[in-house]
C-alpha cells in the first residue's frame, strides 16, 4: 500500500499537484487517470522518487519517505518496478536477456539461477517460445509482455505502469490489461498504471483517482465512475467512444 498525504509538487513557482491525498491498495489496480497537462505523470515520478516533493508524505507500507536515509530508498528502488510507455527493451538483447537485465544488475545470483528466475517470468507471460528474439522482431504487444516480465523479475511490491497500452489496438489492450491484473492479484502487488485509456478504466479500474488541473477531483472504482455525479469527471468520461457506446447499449 502506498499513502499519499497533503502532497505539494512545484516547479518554479507552479504548483503542478497541490494537496494531493489518496492510498493506492495493495493486490489492486490503481489508475491515475485525467486528460494531458493533469499532473499525472507528476505524481507518478514523485511515487517513483524521482522527484522531491515540496510538501506532504509518502508513505510505503507504514514507512515515510521524509524518515529514509539513502540506503532506505536504495533498497525501495529495488522494491519498485516499471512498465515504461514504450516497452524501452534493449534492442541488441533478447527476450532472455532483457527480463534477467535487473537480475544481472541488481543481484549476485548466478547465472543459473538467474535464468530461472527470468523463465519463470517469461513463461507467466507466455512468451516460452521468442526467449531468442530480439525487440525488433516482436510485436507491440509482445514487448510489452517482454516489459511486464522484466518489470516483476525482481518481486516488486509496488508495480508502476506508464500508458501500458499506448500504441496498441483495442484487442491487445485488453490483454495487457488483463495480464497486468492478473499478475497484481497473484503476487500482492500495490500495482499503479497512469492512463487515459477509458477501456483500462472500465476493465480494470478496481481504485480510481481522477486528477485535474493539479488537484484530485474523484476517487473511485470502474463501477461508479459512469455514474458520478461530477460533472468533470463526466465531461472526461463521456468524451470516449467507448463510454459513449456502453450508454447507449
Amino acid at each position: 500500500m502506498i499513502e499519499v498525504i497533503s502532497l505539494h509538487k512545484k516547479f518554479d513557482q507552479d504548483y503542478i499537484l497541490n494537496d494531493i491525498n489518496t492510498v493506492f491498495e495493495k493486490g489492486k489496480t490503481n489508475l491515475i487517470i485525467g486528460q494531458s497537462g493533469s499532473g499525472k505523470t507528476v505524481l507518478l515520478k514523485c511515487l517513483l522518487g524521482l522527484y522531491n516533493i515540496n510538501s506532504g508524505e509518502i508513505s510505503y507500507d507504514g514507512i515515510h519517505s521524509s524518515e529514509m536515509d539513502s540506503n532506505n530508498k536504495l533498497k525501495l528502488r529495488r522494491e519498485m518496478g516499471m512498465v515504461f510507455q514504450g516497452s524501452a527493451l534493449f534492442d541488441s538483447l533478447n527476450v532472455l536477456e532483457n527480463v534477467r537485465f535487473p537480475l544481472d544488475m541488481l543481484t549476485q545470483l548466478d547465472i543459473d539461477e538467474k535464468n530461472k528466475r527470468a523463465l519463470k517470468f517469461i513463461e507467466r507471460v507466455n512468451l516460452s517460445n521468442s526467449l531468442n528474439k530480439l525487440p525488433s522482431e516482436l510485436s507491440g504487444g509482445m514487448q510489452k509482455r517482454v516489459a511486464i516480465a522484466r518489470a516483476v523479475v525482481m518481486n516488486p511490491k509496488y508495480l508502476f505502469c506508464d500508458e501500458p497500452n499506448s500504441g496498441l489496438d483495442p484487442k491487445t489492450a485488453i490483454i495487457i490489461d488483463k495480464l497486468i491484473n492478473e499478475i497484481t492479484k497473484e503476487y500482492g502487488i500495490t500495482t499503479i498504471i497512469n492512463s487515459h485509456d477509458m477501456n483500462s478504466v472500465i476493465e480494470i479500474g478496481e481504485n480510481i483517482i481522477f486528477l485535474k488541473n493539479g488537484n484530485k477531483i474523484w476517487q473511485g472504482n470502474n463501477k461508479s465512475i459512469l455514474n458520478s455525479g461530477n460533472n468533470e469527471v463526466n465531461e472526461f468520461v463521456y468524451s470516449s467512444k467507448l463510454v459513449q457506446k456502453l450508454k447507449g447499449s
